[in-house]
């Protein structure tokens, strides 16, 4: 698999982009970042996914539980566990309809 370093316009990681199964995935790490850290990379990160078949992967310390309720009428996830204690979310894309999601609620209060 060949990772790509990208530019995310916000973000403050590193973000990477890579191929797999068909799928186009952007991947960051905020695990050593302080809140709003993580929701202002995830949001930045989140403009990517503009088609189902696109895939944001998120490493983070814990569950962004204030992140949930901003995103769910436009994205869906997937929560692992990671053996180190981190959290692996991956974002996807519900439909093909146009987002109505408010990239700019960086906040951290749910």
């Amino acid at each position: 698999m060949n990772r790509e370093k990208i530019e995310v316009n916000g973000a403050s990681v590193d973000f990477y982009k890579y191929e797999k199964d068909g799928l186009v995935y952007y991947e960051f790490d905020s695990s050593l970042c302080v809140p709003p850290e993580p929701m202002v990379n995830a949001m930045s990160g989140l403009k990517l996914i503009d088609s189902k078949d696109k895939r944001l992967v998120m490493i983070n310390m814990k569950k962004p539980m204030g992140l949930f309720p901003k995103i769910e009428k436009d994205f869906s996830w997937q929560i692992k566990e990671l053996e180190d204690g981190k959290f692996k979310i991956i974002f996807s894309k519900k439909s093909d309809d146009e987002v109505t999601t408010d990239f700019s609620q960086t906040s951290c209060q749910g």
